[in-house]
């Protein structure tokens, strides 16, 4: 019996998917667990498989098409199968708006043409006629005479070589262009919206040296084969310092505060499509090399459009990097349902004076917490980020 395909919610957070590509067409056999076609979520790009055999008797939405979820998208049956009943009246897929198309102009006669030009510009009979015997368009000349009526004489005195106006002609020639958002970047924009207007932020900042982080770091990558990068010691020293103050791991939850047993940190990463933050799991627990190696999958799998929901939901922290922008410091906003994101600028060499007043250069980066103020206070915030510094500085204080 033929049945309808329904756009399931792959995520959470999905209301809508987009179809990008039909692995299958019409009257191809399917098999449970197959892919059906390809859909872009709030999040990724992700396959959506049958779950039940049988041949592909109708798409109902084409690429680039959208759905809802509940929507049918597709029917599958027997071959040769009636399928009217299933077909008639579908709802109409849901489609972005287009941009209004601009209807090509009809040709003109001249008549026509003298017509707009006596109606847009003010000119006389004479300085018409004599710019139409000299081969001049009028509208070119500009005009001397009382509200910028065009005279006899000013077509006498127009000269082709006359500046041009290149700024007015450059306008005219520039368009602006309507661009559909995406599912993702409906979902960026809809969610850092209510974390900007339902959470109470404030925002705490200090210089933090990163010389020892430096080093660390060159030491252990003198090490391996492979380089092991910044953020992944970033990770496990903020995943240290949240120990040390567990109500950063926690999250609102309208009348209770959830406080989080394991840390969970995501980091936001740039992709072409906005902004992704996958997920490393139980940070306190894994050494910088495990974390690394996570990381570096994840965003191979976020560049790629193929991260899957448990890999970027339910973080408990996040952290944002824009040091390799040449970034010195910004403040982020909270990436819900978490209670704090830190932000992290470049390093850079600066002036420092040391223990005994002396005047040295160090590498500094600055780092920013920004903090929801119904979890966290100001002075808590305060403490943790004291203690995030003297983590990187000094490693060896998180063990007493």
């Amino acid at each position: 019996m033929a049945t309808q395909i329904q756009m399931l919610a792959l995520s959470p957070t999905m209301e809508q998917a987009t179809i990008v590509k039909w692995r299958k067409k019409e009257n191809d056999p399917v098999a449970p667990n197959e892919v059906l076609c390809e859909v872009e979520t709030d999040k990724a790009t992700m396959d959506f498989e049958s779950a039940q055999s049988g041949t592909l008797l109708k798409i109902l939405v084409p690429e680039s098409g959208q759905a809802r979820v509940g929507d049918p998208i597709a029917i599958i049956g027997s071959p040769g199968e009636d399928i009217s009943n299933l077909t008639a009246p579908q709802q109409k897929p849901y489609q972005p708006a287009q941009p209004a198309q601009q209807q090509p102009s009809q040709p003109t006669t001249e008549n026509n043409q003298s017509s707009i030009i006596n109606n847009q510009l003010k000119s006389s009979p004479a300085a018409r006629k004599l710019a139409a015997e000299k081969g001049i368009d009028i509208r070119q000349i500009p005009g001397t005479g009382p509200d910028g009526r065009i005279t006899e004489r000013d077509v006498i005195s127009y000269s082709p070589t006359a500046k041009i106006n290149r700024s007015s002609i450059i306008n005219d020639q520039l368009k602006d262009e309507t661009i559909p958002l995406t599912q993702m970047r409906k979902t960026i924009a809809a969610r850092l919206t209510q974390s900007k207007f339902s959470a109470p932020d404030f925002y705490v900042r200090l210089n933090v040296s990163a010389q020892v982080l430096i080093d660390s770091r060159t030491a252990l990558n003198n090490q391996l084969a492979r380089k092991v990068s910044i953020n992944a010691f970033l990770i496990k020293l903020a995943a240290m310092a949240i120990a040390k103050h567990p109500q950063i791991n926690s999250s609102w939850n309208n009348d209770s505060i959830i406080r989080h047993s394991r840390i969970d940190i995501a980091l936001a990463v740039a992709t072409e499509a906005g902004l992704v933050a996958p997920v490393v799991r139980n940070c306190l627990y894994k050494g910088i090399i495990t974390i690394d190696t996570q990381l570096t999958n994840l965003i191979a799998k976020a560049k790629s459009a193929k991260l899957t929901p448990a890999d970027y939901e339910n973080s408990t922290f996040t952290i944002s990097n824009l040091g390799s922008f040449g970034i010195d410091e910004f403040t982020a906003i909270i990436n819900p349902p978490n209670a704090a994101i830190l932000a992290i600028g470049a390093i850079d060499r600066k002036p420092h004076i040391n223990e005994k007043d002396e005047l040295t250069i160090r590498p500094e980066m600055t780092l920013t917490l920004t903090a929801d103020h119904r979890i966290i206070d100001g002075a808590l915030a305060a403490q943790f980020l004291r203690d995030l510094k003297k983590i990187i500085e000094s490693p060896l204080t998180a063990l007493y």
